[in-house]
């Protein structure tokens, strides 16, 4: 799990034998296990979170969530310099264990190597995640980071995992299909949304660093102003974007969206890591979870009819 050495503890001189030291930590979530599964997995959740400190600011160079990917990390600490963290996905069982290498490095310094091992589960609301890092630590401090970061990254991940939605749809389409339907500014407009309901374009740029400025509008005309704004696009693999209320307004969401092949159809997987608790509830509450499904079965019988 990288970026969760805290660098705030940053070491102090390097030894000159490694260190080596076995580190367990467990949480209960207050979320489905489908959920914890994707707040501790896909890219757009794992930025929210993974900062252990308010003083640490966490940039991702790279994210690559599949076996054999990596995901490759800049801790920043102002007054410090910089702690390089790398990733690298070994084994990923949906719902069960993910296991990781994760190397530790600044100014060109490898600092520690662990090997990182997530066990889940869970039933209906509520999920347990045990993490066991098996850590070598080639300069001093480094276990008292890992305690502190992964201690205050567990925390923040559980905070996230509670205000997370995850819709889920297999499409009956090839994956190049779904993909080219989705992030077609000519197509996008005609299907997204819930039943009734039509979009208004006022501007659309389906591009990392691109943005969709729409409002849509409701069955009884009701006119509700929304902002995509694109950070990430993986051709057929996955978006990353921020939800803001209406042009420039104030962010209510992290999202993403990731598109997988299954057995000749595709699995649409929805995330949104909500900016608060009440605006998750609030959603949950008007019936998110079912519009947002009503959105997916627009996108397939879009699909099914050209």
């Amino acid at each position: 799990m990288t970026s969760n050495f805290n660098p705030d503890a940053m070491p102090t001189a390097r030894g000159a034998e490694g260190r080596f030291a076995t580190l367990t930590f467990e949480r209960e979530v207050a979320a489905p296990l489908p959920t914890l599964w994707q707040a501790w997995t896909a890219p757009a959740a794992r930025a929210v979170w993974s900062a252990p400190t308010p003083s640490v600011t966490v940039e991702f160079l790279e994210a690559d969530t599949r076996v054999g990917g990596r995901e490759v990390s800049l801790c920043k600490v102002e007054g410090q310099p910089d702690i390089r963290c790398e990733c690298g996905w070994l084994a990923l069982q949906p719902g069960r264990r993910s296991v990781n290498y994760e190397v530790v490095s600044s100014e060109g310094a490898t600092l520690s190597a662990a090997l990182v091992t997530a066990d889940f589960s869970g039933a209906g609301e509520r999920s347990r995640l045990v993490v066991t890092v098996q850590l070598s630590a080639l300069a001093a401090d480094m276990e008292a980071g890992y305690r502190q970061g992964f201690g205050a990254g567990l925390d923040n991940l559980a905070g996230v995992a509670a205000r997370t939605m995850v819709l889920e749809r297999v499409i009956r389409a090839p994956r190049s299909i779904v993909w080219n339907t989705w992030m077609n500014p000519e197509t996008l407009p005609q299907w997204w949304g819930p039943h009734g309901f039509s979009c208004r374009t006022k501007r659309i740029d389906l591009r990392a660093d691109g943005e969709w400025v729409f409002d849509m509008i409701g069955p009884d005309g009701t006119v509700f102003p929304n902002h995509h704004r694109y950070h990430e696009v993986r051709p057929e693999e996955r978006i990353g974007y921020a939800l803001l209320w209406g042009e420039n307004g104030p962010k209510h969401a992290d999202a993403w969206a990731s598109f997988e092949d299954e057995g000749g159809a595709t699995r649409v997987t929805l995330g949104m890591v909500f900016s608060t608790e009440a605006e998750f509830q609030t959603a949950k509450g008007f019936g998110a979870v079912e519009l947002g499904q009503q959105t997916l079965g627009k996108l397939e019988r879009f699909i099914e009819n050209r």
